[in-house]
């Protein structure tokens, strides 16, 4: 119990660095309307070794978080404590959504990512865009 009690605390902070997640679906559209953004739906599980190494290897990346919070509203919705759209598959995380701000899929994908794999797929979320 006490090492659950420890992934989830770690898990949580994680999340936390420098980024400003959101857990509620419809709020991020709202959000990524006011600011004229695009959206990056992060989903993830409470107990999952490969989401928590995309947090530790790929998320605590400054160049990363940087990107990220320029171009997205920041959502992370977790299968085990989030309501998560029916749309959106929950099996096999972690999973990547890149999103428009009225909910329409530009891109998804799976699996944990080095941060040159995640900008590959930045990279082809804005060809998708184009």
């Amino acid at each position: 119990m006490k090492t659950f009690i420890l992934i989830l605390i770690l898990t949580s902070s994680l999340l936390s660095i420098d980024l400003d997640w959101l857990h509620d679906y419809n709020k991020a559209l709202e959000v990524a309307k006011k600011e004229n953004k695009d959206v990056y739906l992060f989903i993830g599980a409470d107990v999952c070794r490969f989401c928590d190494r995309f947090k530790s290897v790929t998320l605590s990346k400054k160049e990363v978080i940087d990107t990220l919070k320029e171009n997205y509203v920041l959502l992370y919705l977790s299968r085990d404590q989030h309501e998560i759209p029916n749309h959106f598959a929950i099996r096999g995380v972690p999973r990547h959504y890149f999103l428009t701000s009225d909910g329409k899929i530009i891109h998804e994908d799976m699996g944990s990512r080095e941060p040159d794999g995640f900008y590959s797929i930045l990279d082809e979320v804005d060809l998708k865009k184009e």
